[in-house]
């Protein structure tokens, strides 16, 4: 179990930059790729989908069976396991998202779609099956670094904080790109709107990225310290001093199958869902709804997300004490109010200033559900640190698969059916930030309420071992366990 002290500065530090890598690959992969591969790179918005599907599917699948493995390896040596699959999940994007943003080498104009897509194909699978394992083994280290449940929400919002810089990190850098490009181009054709002769910019923004990973994964390896510890150790751990299982019995000890039977399992991973939809699908289409519906200049596809995640970025240093004092459910109901007011705020006001407005509300809100929700899974692993990987890689299983199934939903609908889009791609785009994201918002608020009949709490034992006593599985009161506040 996890020290019950707070962790120092420089250790909080060193963890929360862990996911740095995958939080600005992220950002590229969410919020680029279909404007990237549609609008820059010619192939058909539905092909451009089936892109995006293909990743979340291959994360999808990873997530759940890394986490499994890694709950089940002992990791390189005294290394420790998360940090080794950490290691793993690095190497792998490190060396497959550059090939993401850059054109099949060798190609040109008489290229079939067909062929492209092949192309990037084994790139986006390797690239995700890394994410997956950075993601899952560096979420796994929260509560094995921290026990206490306020400290827990801190070194989430830590994280986050990261997260939401790499965010401002990339979409600062790409503005930054975009102005010089405008500036200091010699090329005549160089103009507002997006298309082939921005494919340098994508490319080098992606090298820069991969780059400030990096650093960023170095840090984290020398400045975080995994406890190692074998199986002896964890029984010992678990062992009462006084073997009397009438006075003293002992916490079950909960595996993956375990896991499996618990309904509010499947309730921490619905909320997880909503959230990771409401994030994603938003950050997936603001891109799209700048360029097409507000036709705004192309340098807005990177100011536009920046706003968002400055908010983020200011809103999440609140998360600590808003937990504290209103509660978890509380705490993830504001944010769903203000991803509520962004729905409405976009539908009814559907003009070009109010947009930043919007973005406000939709980065402070996501923060908030964010933060909430991976403080709710760490609540419901509570002590059960040993399969905690495999919970995490539940939680992101749901999101991924629902992620890319939402695309692919959406890119079929689309009406343009070409390389080029036209005049319907306005209203289009308009519905969906609109009407998604605020029907998403309700089926979590849905979920949320459903907490006040049911509580989220472990409260099945049948068949779960009892490490360190001979108690029966009917002598474990469920109050004691997993509860969240």
């Amino acid at each position: 179990m996890a020290d019950e002290s707070s962790l120092p500065l420089c250790a909080r530090l060193s963890y929360a930059v862990g996911h740095f890598l995958n939080d600005l690959c992220a950002s590229m992969w969410f919020t680029y790729l279909l404007v990237y591969y549609h609008t820059v790179l010619a192939i058909n918005n539905y092909n451009a989908g089936v892109l995006l599907l293909i990743g979340q599917i291959a994360d999808g699948i990873c997530t759940p069976l890394i986490g499994y493995e890694s709950d089940r390896t002992p990791g390189c040596g005294k290394y420790g396991k998360r940090k080794t699959w950490h290691l793993i999940g690095s190497i792998s994007v490190l060396l497959s998202f550059p090939f993401i943003f850059n054109p099949p080498v060798g190609s040109s104009e008489d290229i079939p779609q067909w062929a492209e897509l092949i192309y990037f194909v084994p790139f986006i699978v390797v690239f995700q099956f890394g994410w997956a394992a950075t993601q899952i083994s560096h979420l796994s280290l929260i509560p094995e670094l921290v026990a206490n449940d306020h400290e827990r929400v801190e070194l989430t919002a830590f994280r986050n904080a990261f997260t939401v810089v790499a965010n401002i990190a990339v979409f600062g850098i790409a503005w930054l790109l975009f102005h010089f490009q405008a500036k200091y181009s010699s090329n005549p054709n160089i103009d507002d709107n997006l298309g082939k002769q921005d494919i340098p910019l994508f490319r080098t923004l992606a090298l820069i990225v991969v780059g400030i990973g990096f650093i960023s994964s170095l840090m984290f390896h020398i400045g975080t310290h995994e406890k190692v510890r074998n199986e002896e150790q964890v029984v010992a751990e678990r062992t009462p001093l006084i073997n009397d299982s009438k006075k003293c019995p002992s916490r079950p000890l909960l595996q993956w199958k375990h896991w499996l039977k618990e309904m509010s399992f499947y309730h921490v991973a619905c909320i997880y869902m909503c959230t990771r939809l409401i994030i994603n699908l938003s950050q997936t289409y603001i891109a799209m709804y700048v360029t097409y519906t507000l036709k705004l200049p192309k340098n807005y596809i990177a100011m536009i997300p920046l706003v968002m995640y400055i908010s983020g970025f200011l809103s999440s240093f609140l998360m600590k004490p808003v937990n504290k004092f209103f509660g978890r459910n509380m705490t993830y109901f504001f944010g769903l109010v203000m991803i509520l007011a962004f729905a409405y705020w976009v539908w009814f006001f559907h003009i070009e200033k109010s947009i930043f407005g919007a973005a406000v509300l939709l980065g402070t809100g996501s923060t908030t559900i964010l933060v909430t929700s991976l403080a709710m899974t760490a609540d419901l692993i509570g002590e059960n640190t040993q399969s905690g990987a495999f919970v995490y890689g539940s939680m992101s299983f749901t999101d991924k698969v629902a992620n890319g199934l939402g695309v692919i939903i959406i890119q079929s609908l689309h009406p343009c059916k070409t390389e080029s889009c036209c005049a319907q791609c306005n209203p289009f785009y308009h519905l969906v930030m609109a009407l998604v994201t605020g029907a998403i918002a309700c089926a979590a608020l849905v979920a949320l309420g459903a907490i006040r009949i049911w509580p989220i709490k472990i409260r099945s034992y049948r068949d779960i071992e009892v490490v360190g006593s001979s108690a029966t599985e009917e002598s474990i009161d469920s109050s004691d366990y997993g509860a969240i506040n």
